[in-house]
């Protein structure tokens, strides 16, 4: 009998995890979990660009990414690399938008 309690507790434990877990893309504003991992995927695929190109600086720039919708933000050195990160954004596979508010340092 204690097992089956146990059990019991267990299951219905594991579902009240199951729940939690898949509701994070909702609280983000998202259709579906499908939804997170492809935003998740375009802002990897972004920062990745942004490491492998000599002419941005991908320590300074912050990327976040919405229903193929990415916003670029942080700082510039000048106004080719803030445009140089938008448009190696572009580039990636799932971009629907981009909002660049990189701000150039004076």
């Amino acid at each position: 009998m204690n097992n089956i309690r146990t059990v019991g507790i267990g299951a219905t434990l594991a579902a009240v995890l199951l729940i939690a877990t898949t509701g994070c893309a909702v609280t983000r504003g998202q259709e579906s979990v499908g939804a997170y991992v492809d935003d998740a995927a375009i802002t990897t695929a972004v920062k990745a660009r942004f490491v492998d190109n000599k002419d941005v600086d991908a320590s300074n720039m912050h990327v976040e990414t919405l229903n193929g919708t990415v916003m670029l933000s942080g700082f510039a050195k000048n106004a080719t690399e803030r445009t140089t990160a938008e448009s190696l954004t572009r580039k990636v596979n799932g971009v629907k938008s981009v909002k660049n508010e990189i701000a150039v340092r004076p």
